[in-house]
């Protein structure tokens, strides 16, 4: 073998820092190939990253090192070892069993008339072939470059394809604030990509923070302590909710505070903080860190563009939040002027609160929850056309008054049923059945079972859970035992015995809705 393998010309030292290793695997069945690739590429760095070898002494090995490591970078792969063609199998393996076609693959064969060269550039998806006897160390060094290099490009451009795809899918529903945290860090993801970062999450570190008080009062803009972490990626990604000086180092801190005092994008050696205008908030940041180089001038009109558009998402969302959350207060006031058990009331905030437990805890999917909150509200709309006297009477009732309390579960639903909202739609489905049961014996229509819709059940149950756990009119409140007892018998008979078991299972989390948000007795 070639002595020149043993050595690379030492160029001038570099104080450089560590970001991360680029994987090597060598796969070889002669030890001294392993020793001396190693030997010879000891030194090497690329953008600031070393090489870290993985080592595999025959087919079977390297493809157990496919399997455990999804980042190797670039393999050296020997063509004849346990078999004439196991090198290439190996590849073959790579490229269509496990569907990599990321890591460059570059053949080494002693042997070449084993596998002549244009059939195995034909026939195999490699990236290179070389014979062992013509890789010396200067070409060693040469292909491992150029091969790292294209591998860096590649990862580039698949984390830049996956951002542009997050920021397909969240505009496909932008204003909604789970579509706008994707479609956030879709653009940084973008972002990040466009300037160099690979994928490595220990090392591309990015958050947006944002703050929520929406006061037009310029003083708020400048207090940090008003920021939180809104969305995140790496080390960031579970810092959402967080304040922004609890989330950050006190370095990145500054940075930070710089930025945010003289509403300017600030860099700094591996650091990018970008001060995001808002024409309806104070700012947010959007903090980016690990890159592998220093930013230039068309690099800093790609952060400004990007900044920009993060907060005009942010912005758009929060007006159409707005706009919902009004939405949602005038259908809670208008069911709470409807209830009859007094001024002090919290029945419907209650029973809204318990719904979303109900509803997540079953798994019911996030707009479904998101729909039954609003709507649940309007599930007594039906008692505005009884009269005030028989809903308030402590007095048993006569068999016209029950048939009169009996209709407003018909009443509701055809106040409700003419709109083309989807909240008011199935509000006016919970009118009508909120007081169905799960045996058929209920009212108005008799149904059974599954026919009746799962968001009225979990309504029925919660109505009557609500309505024994508290005073009423015709009733004191019940202490918790008698409650579960009387649920519990319910089971199969009144109630979903599903919904039943998640209640009593998890009643620690209704009873401090309860215990949050009680009547106040003076007005009940």
């Amino acid at each position: 073998m070639n002595d020149d393998l043993l050595f690379i010309d030492d160029g001038e030292e570099d104080v450089v820092e560590e970001l991360g290793t680029w994987k090597i695997l060598i796969v070889d069945d002669e030890p001294e190939v392993h020793a001396i690739t190693k030997l010879a590429l000891n030194d090497f760095f690329l953008n600031g990253k070393t090489l870290e070898f993985i080592s595999a002494y025959n087919g079977d090995e390297a493809k157990r090192c496919f399997r455990e490591h999804d980042d190797i970078a670039v393999v050296l792969l020997d063509v004849v070892m346990e078999s004439d063609d196991a090198g290439l199998l190996v590849a073959e393996y790579v490229r269509n069993e496990l569907d990599n076609h990321f890591t460059r693959i570059i053949l080494r064969t002693g042997q070449p008339g084993q596998a002549p060269e244009k059939d195995v550039i034909i026939n195999y998806d490699i990236n290179d072939y070389k014979s062992k006897t013509e890789l010396t160390a200067q070409k060693l060094f040469t292909v491992i470059i150029a091969a790292l290099r294209s591998y860096r490009d590649i990862i580039v451009i698949e984390e830049s394809r996956a951002g542009l795809e997050k920021i397909i899918d969240a505009s496909v529903d932008l204003f909604s604030s789970n579509s706008l945290e994707k479609f956030m860090q879709g653009i940084i993801q973008q972002l990040a990509s466009i300037l160099g970062c690979s994928k490595d999450a220990a090392y591309i570190t990015t958050a947006v923070a944002a703050t929520p008080d929406a006061s037009p009062n310029p003083t708020n803009a400048l207090d940090l302590n008003e920021l939180y972490v809104f969305a995140g990626n790496g080390e960031y990604s579970d810092k959402e909710g967080v304040l922004l000086k609890d989330a950050v180092s006190p370095e990145e801190y500054e940075l930070c505070k710089r930025a945010m005092r003289d509403r300017e994008i600030v860099y700094a050696e591996d650091h990018v903080v970008a001060y995001c205008n808002s024409k309806t908030q104070n700012g947010a940041l959007l903090y980016l860190s690990g890159l592998p180089r220093r930013i230039g001038e068309n690099d800093k009109h790609l952060v400004r563009r990007f900044s920009n558009s993060v907060q005009l998402a942010f912005d758009n969302v929060l007006k159409t939040i707005d706009v919902e959350s009004t939405q949602r207060e005038i259908i809670e006031r208008l069911g709470k002027a409807m209830e009859h058990d007094g001024q002090g009331s919290n029945h419907i905030v209650r029973m809204t609160a318990m719904a979303e437990i109900m509803g997540c805890g079953i798994g019911m999917n996030e707009n479904d929850v998101r729909l039954l909150k609003h709507a649940i509200p309007l599930h007594d709309v039906g008692t505005s056309r009884v009269p005030v006297t028989i809903l308030r009477k402590t007095e048993p009732l006569t068999e016209d008054e029950v048939f009169a309390i009996r209709q407003h579960a018909e009443f509701g639903y055809q106040i409700l049923k003419d709109s083309s909202r989807p909240t008011i739609q199935l509000a006016a489905t919970l009118a009508r059945q909120h007081h169905e049961r799960w045996d058929g014996k209920g009212y108005p229509e008799g149904l059974q079972g599954q026919d009746i819709l799962q968001q009225s059940r979990i309504a029925t149950l919660l109505d009557v859970f609500d309505a024994l756990i508290n005073t009423r009119p015709y009733k004191t409140a019940w202490p918790l035992d008698k409650v579960e007892k009387v649920i519990n018998e319910e089971k199969g008979r009144h109630f979903d015995p599903l919904l039943v078991d998640y209640l009593l299972n998890h009643i620690e989390k209704f009873m401090a809705i309860q215990h949050q948000h009680p009547d106040i007795p003076e007005y009940v």
